[in-house]
């Protein structure tokens, strides 16, 4: 009979679909992880499938069988959490056909609406947040004012955000209104605020902001609110 190896417990939290490794790592400093009855703080320690018991919020997890994907049009007013302790609707109220536990990947602010995520293979999200993969944002930004040739140029170039400089940006001016305009802006970095402070930067605030494709993965018609599942090929997609 073959003996289970032993894995990392963050890896072991993204098999049961909880989050991807680096967010099981903030669950597990936070103290909300339990192995075999005793609270562990340190990502490093290794369990063994059905071996040692594994417990999140005092609930005994296990590795999916079923491995789901969703890709949601976000509306602004969900928080991108599976929980909120403030009682706001969570981005999970919005799946109403799969009974697995879902969690986002990655994170749309409270009044960002547009393309996210939602799956519990923690594999998947791992690949997706992490920077070596690269995998290309698109959203469209609503900011003040009407910004020129040079200042679009700065974020297409990099700069300096909390002492680094970004990596370099597509961005493009769609249209211009009367006294906002709408860009699109491609990134691959996923720094807090990112987008909002690079335009805040070159002094045109933004206004309003959709996500609208993970690499080649878009939201095309899917309307504001609703999920659709993905297929291998749509999946595929995230990464060109």
């Amino acid at each position: 009979m073959a003996v289970k190896e032993s894995i990392r417990l963050q890896k072991y939290l993204a098999q049961c679909g909880i989050a991807s490794r680096r967010k099981a790592e903030e669950y597990i400093s936070a103290g909300r992880v339990k192995v075999n009855g005793t609270v562990v703080r340190l990502a490093g320690t290794t369990v063994v499938e059905g071996v040692d018991r594994v417990q999140f919020d005092n609930k005994t997890v296990t590795p999916e069988t079923t491995l789901f994907y969703y890709l949601l049009n976000k509306p602004k007013g969900y928080v991108t959490t599976v929980s909120d302790p403030q009682g706001r609707p969570v981005v999970t109220d919005l799946i109403k056909d799969c009974d697995a536990r879902l969690f986002p990947v990655g994170r749309l602010d409270f009044d960002t609406e547009g393309a996210l995520i939602l799956t519990n293979d923690g594999e998947l999200a791992q690949k997706i947040q992490h920077p070596s993969h690269e995998v290309n944002k698109t959203y469209e930004a609503v900011v003040y004012g009407h910004p020129g040739k040079a200042r679009l140029q700065q974020l297409e170039t990099g700069i300096i955000l909390d002492g680094a400089k970004t990596a370099p940006a597509k961005v493009a001016l769609i249209k211009k209104m009367s006294s906002t305009s709408l860009c699109r802006i491609t990134i691959h970095e996923g720094k807090k605020h990112q987008v909002k402070n690079m335009f805040k930067a070159i002094g045109h605030p933004v206004t309003s902001l959709k996500r609208t494709a993970y690499g080649k993965l878009s939201l095309n018609k899917l309307p504001l609110g609703n999920a659709r599942k993905l297929s291998p090929s749509d999946i595929k997609k995230i990464f060109l």
